[in-house]
């Protein structure tokens, strides 16, 4: 089974949001967990607990397990994130250039049509999703 798969339909019966997966060069794997009300040490316990059992249940390879919260910087990768962060600024990278750019960095405006509208300097820039290449929050201090 897809570890992203397992990941998403295990976390959403524990009321957490499976944000990435990352598989290091050192055989650590990498969840980044997510609830609408923040995540807590004790959350990442938890999951990492109940992780580890359900990873040997199914034979998923690994050396370490790292559960952490996504961070201020939030890695955006599913239509419902953009939904989520609207009005949140974003930077994104694109895979093709839009008008000579790759990287936009502005107010995250709307989502549809499978488009993400990026409002930048009050200029609305149209991204199709499978055009980003990379997407994050930018922290707002």
């Amino acid at each position: 089974m897809n570890i992203e798969v397992l990941l998403d339909k295990t976390l959403s019966g524990l009321g957490y949001e499976c944000v990435d997966v990352e598989m290091r060069s050192n055989g650590t794997l990498c969840v980044y967990i997510d609830k609408p009300d923040g995540i807590t040490v004790d959350d990442c316990a938890f999951v990492s607990n109940h992780l580890s059992r359900l990873f040997t249940v199914e034979d998923v390879d690994y050396k370490y397990l790292e559960v952490s919260s996504p961070g201020l910087d939030r890695v955006l990768k599913k239509e419902k994130d953009f939904v989520r962060f609207i009005g949140h600024s974003a930077t994104i990278k694109t895979r093709l250039p839009i008008d000579g750019r790759k990287k936009f960095i502005g107010d995250i405006q709307d989502f549809k049509d499978g488009s993400l509208i990026l409002n930048i300097d009050d200029n609305l820039v149209s991204i199709k999703m499978d055009n980003i290449e990379k997407a994050r929050l930018k922290p707002q201090f």
